[in-house]
C-alpha cells in the first residue's frame, strides 16, 4: 500500500481516484497532479513504480494538502468566531453558516431534534 503525504492510498482502485484520499485532493487536481508527474491516470496505484510514485509525491508536495491545510480551515474558523464575524457566529452556536434555512432542515448541523412539549395547536 503507497503512502503519499501520511496517507494510505487503496492499492486496488486507479490512481487518478486513489489521490483523492489526500485532505486537499479532489477529483480535478488530483488529474493536474498526474498530468504534471506524466502518469496514466488509469493506472491501478497498486502497479505504480517507485519512480512514479515518487514523481507524484513530487508534485503533490507543491500544493497545500493534509495537516497543513487542516490548520489553515481552522485557524480562519477561530479568526471569524474571535473578530464576532456573522460567520463566526454561526460556528459557535453550531448552526448553518451559509445562510440555508433552519427552520425545517439543517439536521446535520443543529444535531438531533429535540421535541417540544404540546407544540401541535
Amino acid at each position: 500500500m503507497a503512502r503519499i503525504k501520511g496517507v494510505n492510498i487503496p492499492d486496488n482502485k486507479r490512481i487518478e481516484i486513489s489521490l483523492t484520499y489526500v485532505y486537499g485532493i479532489g477529483r480535478s487536481l488530483s488529474n493536474k497532479i498526474l498530468k504534471d508527474a506524466k502518469v496514466n491516470p488509469d493506472t491501478r496505484a497498486g502497479k505504480l513504480t517507485n519512480d512514479e510514485l515518487n514523481a507524484i509525491r513530487d508534485q503533490v508536495d507543491k500544493y497545500m494538502t493534509e495537516g497543513d491545510l487542516r490548520r489553515e480551515v481552522n485557524m480562519n474558523i477561530k479568526t471569524k468566531m474571535e473578530i464576532n464575524s456573522y460567520q463566526g457566529d454561526r460556528h459557535k452556536k453550531g448552526l448553518p453558516v451559509r445562510g440555508q434555512r433552519t427552520n425545517r432542515n439543517a439536521r446535520t448541523r443543529k444535531g438531533k431534534g429535540k421535541v417540544v412539549a404540546n407544540k401541535k395547536k
